[in-house]
């Protein structure tokens, strides 16, 4: 018998009747006991903030003075007024050498190093035990000028142009890539750019810095002899103009460089400067007065020839530069010989060294010619303590001896022309 739909139903209510209706408990509120907890450690978290103010104020934290400091060396600013004195704030090292290497030799940049003056001042770096890395791109400069030591491990030489920047690691450049004739600075002018990126050089590395600027840039003075106070009377627009006004961009430049940048700079104006390894035909005139009388060819005097110029042995001029580099003092310095000659003492200087019959030729004179030069060199001998030592009688038959066995191949003269003799 079926059960009929009502009992179902009936069935149904009492099943639900008899299943337990509790409710589902509150979930538990975590916040309180957890803040009853925090509320509770406050108090200990005072005492060990406290404890801990106590105990730092009472032993202060000091810094170990043994550890290098942090900061970056304090960069001198020198700058000298007429009466040639120096301002300085702390004398430099002369050598920046890293902690732990004590008397290392100095690595030093040489532009221009294959040149008539370079190669010499290379030969006495290398001479008193430095390591040397010359620049040339041999536009006036000589493999021959230092093939001599191209076998020394403290020597290094680079074909490359200083108007194009350069990446080197050394403690002093001295800058001294330029055509120095009219020859070839007319043709090749070199001043600013090459300058400009050799102090870029120096301030990246911070190394010290020398220009071997000229008396050009006294041009034709008007003040005799010329001190270096003197601003120079100089034709901006002349045919000369490249090399003078280059040489005194470059000074401008350099001290720019030193009061903007701190960069350490010694600044040289070079006088007329003869000896071996001079270029042969370079337009000037000792070179030209020795290879035209060793060729018995006249020697060409332009104008009336009492035009004055002071010549100075390159050792000397070599000594100069080392010690301008190794002081304390920016310069300019002049660094030449007093001795004053014009052309016609100098040709018969030459006449009595080579050729007694040697013939002189007149020419017309070139534009721009100075009529006077001669420096004051007070300022070196006092600051620097160095003065010329080998007169023009003296010198000359050096350079002679060495002109004669390029030209010639003569057994008398010297294959290198170097200083070593002296």
């Amino acid at each position: 018998m079926s059960s009929s739909p009502a009992s179902e139903l009936i069935h149904r209510a009492q099943s639900r009747a008899r299943k337990p209706t509790t409710d589902p408990p509150h979930p538990p509120q975590p916040g309180a006991p957890m803040s009853r907890a925090f509320r509770n450690r406050i108090p200990f978290l005072l005492v060990g903030i406290a404890i801990s103010a106590l105990f730092f104020h009472t032993f202060p934290i000091v810094a170990d003075s043994s550890e290098p400091s942090a900061t970056l060396p304090t960069r001198r600013v020198l700058l000298e007024d007429s009466s040639y004195a120096t301002k300085t704030t702390s004398k430099p090292d002369a050598v920046r050498v890293p902690g732990g290497v004590k008397g290392r030799r100095k690595r030093i940049v040489v532009t221009g190093g294959a040149g008539f003056v370079g190669s010499h001042l290379v030969d006495r770096l290398i001479e008193r035990g430095d390591s040397v890395i010359v620049i040339d791109n041999m536009f006036t400069g000589r493999k021959e000028n230092v093939l001599h030591h191209l076998r020394n491990p403290n020597f290094e030489l680079i074909r490359h142009d200083v108007v194009e920047p350069i990446l080197l690691e050394v403690d002093q450049i001295y800058h001294l890539a330029c055509p120095a004739s009219p020859v070839h600075y007319k043709y090749n002018p070199t001043n600013v750019m090459g300058t400009l990126n050799m102090l870029g050089l120096a301030k990246r590395i911070n190394a010290r810095f020398l220009l071997t600027s000229t008396s050009e840039v006294y041009g034709d003075p008007l003040q005799h002899p010329q001190v270096e106070t003197y601003w120079g009377n100089v034709n901006p627009i002349g045919v000369r103009s490249c090399y003078d006004e280059g040489k005194r961009v470059a000074e401008t430049l350099s001290m720019d460089y030193h009061r903007g940048a701190g960069i350490e700079v010694r600044i040289a104006r070079i006088f007329n400067t003869y000896g071996p390894r001079m270029s042969i035909d370079d337009g000037r005139v000792v070179s030209n007065f020795v290879a035209q009388a060793l060729r018995k060819e006249p020697m060409t005097v332009y104008g009336d020839g009492k035009q004055t110029r002071s010549f100075q042995f390159v050792s000397d001029l070599v000594e100069g530069l080392m010690r301008l580099m190794e002081g304390d003092h920016v310069g300019p310095f002049n660094l030449g010989n007093p001795g004053e000659f014009t052309m016609l003492e100098l040709a018969q200087v030459v006449q009595e060294t080579i050729d007694k019959n040697a013939k002189i030729e007149f020419r017309p004179n070139t534009e721009d010619d100075p009529h006077k030069r001669k420096p004051d060199i007070s300022k070196a001998k006092e600051l620097l303590g160095w003065q010329p030592t080998v007169s023009l009688r003296e010198g000359l038959p050096r350079m002679v001896s060495d002109f004669r066995q390029r030209l010639f191949g003569d057994s008398k003269g010297s294959l290198d022309g170097s200083l070593s003799a002296e």
